[in-house]
Order: structure tokens, then sequence, then C-alpha cells
């Protein structure tokens, strides 16, 4: 029951981060917020993540994720550079959990090619909004998307555990409704999807620990 309530509060605290956002209170905003991260943080806890080597891994990864929420919460250029950092990071974390699995190279080699066309995709839309100092960064983070996405699918492929694969490309969504927001164009559509989106990836990966060998 208890991870089930966690997931409730999380979604909970998500729609009041939406309307502290619609309503332009970034305290509060800042501060639900921070109870939603802690949220999936705590779930992947009770779930027993510290007793696997890939419930560990997800573990940081979901609390590098929590780290750059908190960073984003402010709009202070080293806070969004900061958590673009963090963010990075937390990418990397799943990328070494998915590669636990003895995944097939066949698998690994088609996700990888249809991730690489959604990277050079996204890249293209993005690299005319990008100022000097933000492109070496972008860059580096549509790379780490890109292969943490492959390694889910692969993952799922060789596991039969789908969660992980939905989890990863629901936060490589998200992060495109990020990098509309800071780069392209400010708007709250871009949040009203990007933030569920976003959380639900979490969540789905701090329930993939549950079981997990």
């Amino acid at each position: 029951m208890l991870p089930i309530l966690l997931s409730v509060a999380c979604l909970v605290f998500v729609g009041a981060l939406l309307a502290a956002e619609r309503a332009g209170r970034p305290v509060l905003a800042g501060t639900v917020k921070t109870m939603a991260s802690l949220c999936f943080i705590a779930l992947a806890l009770v779930l027993g993540a510290l007793s696997t080597t890939y419930g560990t891994i997800v573990l940081v990864a979901l609390v590098l994720s929590a780290l750059g929420d908190v960073a984003l919460a402010s709009d202070r250029p080293a806070a969004f550079m900061a958590g673009l950092g963090f963010f990075l990071l937390a990418h990397i974390a799943f990328s070494v959990a998915f590669a636990q699995a003895p995944w097939s190279w066949g698998a690994l080699a088609t996700a990888a090619a249809a991730m690489a066309v959604v990277g050079a995709l996204s890249l293209r839309w993005l690299w005319p909004h990008l100022g000097a100092g933000f492109k070496g960064p972008v860059l580096a983070y549509i790379v780490a998307i890109m292969v943490m996405c492959a390694l889910a699918i692969a993952f799922a492929g060789a596991t039969g555990r789908w969660l992980p694969a939905v989890g990863a490309l629901l936060f490589a969504a998200s992060d495109l409704a990020g990098a509309r927001q800071a780069f392209v164009a400010r708007t709250f559509l871009n949040k009203a999807w990007g933030l569920p989106a976003y959380y639900v990836a979490q969540l789905l990966m701090a329930w993939s620990v549950a079981g997990a060998a």
C-alpha cells in the first residue's frame, strides 16, 4: 500500500506544481516540486532499491534527477547549468543500470539506430536557438539521452521488463519540453505536458526496482 500512496502523493504534488506554475508562484512551485521528487526517491527505497545492484544505481540516478529539479527551480543561468549537469549525470547513471542486463547486441543496435535519428532531428531543431555557450553541453546531453533510451529498450528486450523503457522515453520527451521552454518558446504549455511526463518517468524508473535481480 505504501508504494501506491507514494506514487499518488507524487502525482498530487505534480498537480499542485502545475497550479503554482500557472499562477506564477515560484516559491510554492519550488516547494511542491521538491516534495514530488522526494516521493519518487522514497518509492524506490520502499521497493527495495538498496537490495540489488540495479536498484542501487537507479536510486543514485533518481537522487541526481531530484538535485536537477532543485537546481532548475531557480531561473539563474548558473542554476540552469547545474541542473543540466545533474540531469546529464542522471541519464548516465540510468544507462549504467540498464547495462546490467545481458541484452542482445542486435536489439541494442536497432534501438541505437532509431535513437540516433531522433537525436539528430532534435539537435537540428534546437541548434539555431542555442547560444555558443550551450551548443557543446546540449550536444552532450542529447547523446546521453539517446544512449540511455537505447540501453533501456535493449534492457527491456532482454528482460521483458518494459517499465524502464517507457520511463526512459518519457524522460526524453520531457527533456524536449524543457529544451523548448529554455531555448525556443517560453510558455506554460511546455510545463503542462513536460512536467507530468517527467514525473511519470521517474515513478516508472522507481517501480522498476521491484523484483530486480
